[in-house]
């Protein structure tokens, strides 16, 4: 009998690890799906790099240079600031490429120093990812013709996942755009990624 029991135990821990190892690959190969749907865009550093030479943005305004007294994120590296400590600049900028009525211009900051572009452009920020307190989040989604046809906040949602799946059901969304949801202001945008021969 005990052998029996025994044998039984150890039928549901393989089953029970089996399952596991089912999941664990499926989260996976959605992960992977998911990087292969979307391309992250920060402000370049080419661009920052006028900014610090000219001190002027594109719309005529003095840039401010001040110490950081909230986390930002930087819009070049995307790695929040350290408060107190990092030199940042603000200055208004537009992610917009047309003049349309969802044109929308705003405050943002970089580095006051030079600084590397972000580069693990296939995975959301796992900084500001990870840092939901400081970083509520919304997708805002536009077309080809920069109209908006999509909102949806992250709240506690995966937003790598969140962006697979939006990208994955809503055809209109040629990209979009990651905002803070209390502050409102661009932190970075989103890009699809169009497979050859495949139905996006």
């Amino acid at each position: 009998m005990a052998r029996l029991i025994n044998s039984s135990k150890r039928a549901r821990i393989s089953a029970s690890i089996g399952l596991c190892q089912g999941m664990a690959t499926r989260n996976f190969e959605t992960k992977l799906n998911n990087m292969n749907k979307f391309k992250i865009v920060p402000i370049s550093a080419a661009y920052a790099e006028s900014i610090r030479h000219t001190m002027k943005d594109n719309f005529g305004h003095r840039v401010v240079e001040q110490i950081a007294t909230g986390a930002g994120p930087c819009r070049v590296s995307l790695k929040p600031f350290k408060k107190g400590l990092d030199k940042r600049l603000l200055f208004t900028h537009s992610p917009f490429e047309i003049d349309n009525a969802f044109n929308q211009p705003g405050p943002v900051f970089i580095n006051a120093d030079e600084i590397e572009e972000y580069k693990d452009i296939h995975r959301f920020p796992p900084e500001i990812k990870a840092n939901k307190e400081s970083f509520p989040l919304t997708l805002i989604g536009y077309n080809d013709e920069q109209q908006m046809v999509f909102t949806r906040l992250v709240a506690d949602s995966d937003v790598d996942d969140l962006i697979g799946d939006v990208f994955g059901t809503q055809p209109t969304v040629s990209y979009l755009h990651v905002r803070n949801a209390e502050a409102c202001c661009f932190i970075c945008k989103v890009e699809r990624i169009y497979s050859p021969g495949a139905n996006n």
